[in-house]
């Protein structure tokens, strides 16, 4: 009798300690399957985000068309998807484009076309040097162009290009020569240097370098970029017709709008680049890193179809953006003359509404009479 009542017992704490194994089986299945369902959300979250237009959008880094860190082969191993042009070097930390000396151009270039719709392009980049502000330059640019390693005098790079340019000018050319004409400068023109800006090319259209580019300009923003103790950034984003330019400046890790422009057709197949060059002033301008990235942008049948092959950059509407070379600031005697005639203009008009005036009361005074 004391036998069966122990295998009662015992077979009663074997019931309990498998029931209690059953559910501790049952509670961890949940735990692994909460932590999957979470790490699945987290890289779902990670990998997609909003695109133009609310269309959702997933983007991926693609290394062919990125430069990074360690630079290996950069310049000179076949291997190497990039190519160096002029006074560009390679360091463990940048790829400088010009030392901090007069009358340097440099270049990278990548060796692959780009075939990809949508993309977005990460620029981290260093512009230091000696010299006081606007006693340094000339600047920076950054390509996405038809041609490549072609020397010149835009930012290093060829003139009358093919295909987008984006700028980060260091010196007020077009201000100094005002300055030195003795010219007033309205505030309408008027801008803070460092500027970042923003121009499609065809081919046939030149960079004016004298006028800072003003002529030819999509959009820009003012960058205070140089001799800065943190890093600093651009991004440049095409997605469905639409150039967005952003700047990370400030070392808060935000990007700031520069330039929002729907309108702009730019043709697969072209090279990314980035260039720079001095003159009589100088500074270092440093590239750290150039990252594309492939931005999926899910469309509808009916918008694959909208979408047309280009085959030449433009811009709609480029006629609102081309600045009119009439547009000159008025100099002082023009001033003068125009405030002396519309206070000549104003008396007459008030002698005349007088002598009209009169006539009316004298005419009303005969009526009552």
């Amino acid at each position: 009798g004391g036998r069966s009542k122990m295998a009662a017992t015992m077979n009663e704490k074997d019931l309990v300690r498998v029931h209690n194994g059953f559910f501790d089986l049952i509670s961890y299945q949940n735990m692994i399957k909460n932590i999957s369902l979470a790490f699945f959300f987290f890289l779902l979250t990670a990998s997609r985000s909003r695109g133009d237009e609310g269309h959702e959008m997933e983007e991926f880094l693609k290394r062919e068309h990125s430069l990074i860190k360690p630079y290996q082969g950069v310049g000179s191993a076949s291997s190497s998807h990039w190519d160096l042009m002029g006074n560009a070097m390679v360091t463990t930390e940048q790829v400088r484009l010009t030392q901090d000396m007069q009358s340097k151009q440099g270049a990278v270039w990548s060796r692959i076309p780009c075939h990809l719709k949508d993309w977005e392009l990460q620029v981290h980049f260093k512009i230091h040097g000696q010299g006081k502000k606007n006693l340094n330059g000339d600047g920076l640019a950054v390509w996405y162009t038809k041609e490549r390693m072609q020397s010149g005098p835009v930012f290093g790079n060829m003139d009358f290009f093919t295909g987008l340019g984006l700028f980060v000018d260091t010196y007020p050319n077009e201000e100094k020569q005002q300055e030195a004409q003795k010219k007033r400068y309205t505030p309408r023109t008027q801008r803070i240097f460092p500027y970042v800006s923003a121009m499609v090319g065809n081919g046939t259209v030149s960079y004016d370098h004298e006028r800072d580019g003003r002529p030819t300009e999509l959009g820009g923003c003012t960058a205070l970029v140089r001799n800065l103790n943190h890093d600093t950034f651009l991004v440049v984003r095409y997605v469905r017709r639409r150039l967005t330019v952003m700047i990370d400046i400030d070392g808060k890790h935000e990007w700031r709008d520069c330039l929002d422009l729907p309108g702009v057709w730019l043709p697969q197949g072209y090279y990314f680049g980035a260039s720079a060059i001095t003159g009589d002033l100088s500074d270092n301008h440093d590239l750290i890193s150039l990252k594309l990235y492939q931005l999926t942008v899910m469309r509808t049948a009916e918008e694959e179809k909208q979408e047309e092959e280009v085959t030449v950059p433009r811009v709609d509407n480029m006629a609102l953006f081309i600045e009119d070379e009439r547009d000159e600031p008025m100099s002082g005697v023009t001033v003068f003359f125009i405030v002396l005639f519309s206070l000549l203009g104003s008396i007459m008009l008030a002698v005349i509404a007088v002598i009209v005036y009169q006539k009316w009361k004298e005419n009303s005074r005969k009526r009552f009479y």
